[in-house]
């Protein structure tokens, strides 16, 4: 059973719509990257599948009692609020500290539960973010622009993480960015959205598709075959080379 289904989905706003004929279906364990520009629609289809915006045609199916994770672009904290991170975490409900202690460690930075919120850096509170949504133990977690405020090193280990967490719990995962680095090395499929599907496939199908070239600009085939080619490999003078490569 599919853990979401959506079919022909179109949402309007105002007069126009931002989303149409838009289909796609999410299996459990499965990792689906969404690649659009901004104003393409990705932010609204996430609302739509957390029930926030409503359909003007055609339908969300949800596995019954389907829970989600939700890990925002950016979440703003007042600096000037004490405020540490296990008590983030807690909020709205009392949270016991082993719970805490045990998103923590599932996000990979379990020594963080006594610092200031306002004392992270850009990485450790995606991470933080990312173990609030943990904490539900979803069988779907959503990442919206999850790692726009990291640089790409950091962005890399943010999906590496990702990805582990995919392996552990078994959950599906559907994440939308615009930067075209940012896809996933594990990656089962990759949808190009600009208001409908442009295209979909593998990340090797959708690098070399004359709609994902279109949608992005020119000179961008091969950005994705390569981002997955460089973080499948482990060794040190293979990564350099392929990171000389993405650079030029």
């Amino acid at each position: 059973m599919n853990l979401l289904k959506i079919d022909r989905l179109c949402v309007r706003q105002g007069h126009g719509e931002v989303l149409h004929d838009v289909s796609l279906t999410l299996d459990p364990g499965e990792i689906v990257t969404v690649l659009g520009p901004n104003g393409s629609g990705k932010s609204t289809l996430l609302r739509a599948i957390v029930g926030a915006v409503e359909p003007a045609h055609g339908s969300i199916t949800r596995k019954p009692g389907l829970k989600i994770g939700y890990v925002p672009q950016k979440l703003h904290i007042d600096p000037s609020l004490p405020m540490t991170v296990s008590r983030f975490l807690a909020l709205p409900g009392r949270l016991s500290k082993s719970t805490v202690a045990e998103a923590l460690a599932q996000a990979d930075v379990p020594d963080l539960a006594d610092r200031q919120m306002s004392k992270l850096s850009g990485g450790q509170f995606q991470r933080v973010l990312l173990a609030r949504a943990l904490i539900g133990k979803p069988e779907l977690l959503l990442l919206d622009e999850a790692t726009q405020s990291l640089d790409q090193p950091g962005s890399a280990a943010f999906y590496k993480r990702i990805e582990e967490v995919r392996d552990e719990i078994g959950c599906a995962i559907l994440m939308v960015s615009h930067e075209l680095h940012v896809v996933m090395s594990a990656s089962d499929r990759v949808i190009c959205l600009n208001g409908h599907v442009c295209c979909h496939g593998t990340p090797e199908v959708v690098a070399s598709a004359p709609e994902y070239r279109q949608l992005f600009g020119s000179g961008t085939e091969g950005t994705l075959a390569l981002y997955r080619h460089q973080h499948d490999h482990e060794h040190d003078h293979d990564h350099d080379n392929h990171h000389h490569d993405h650079a030029h």
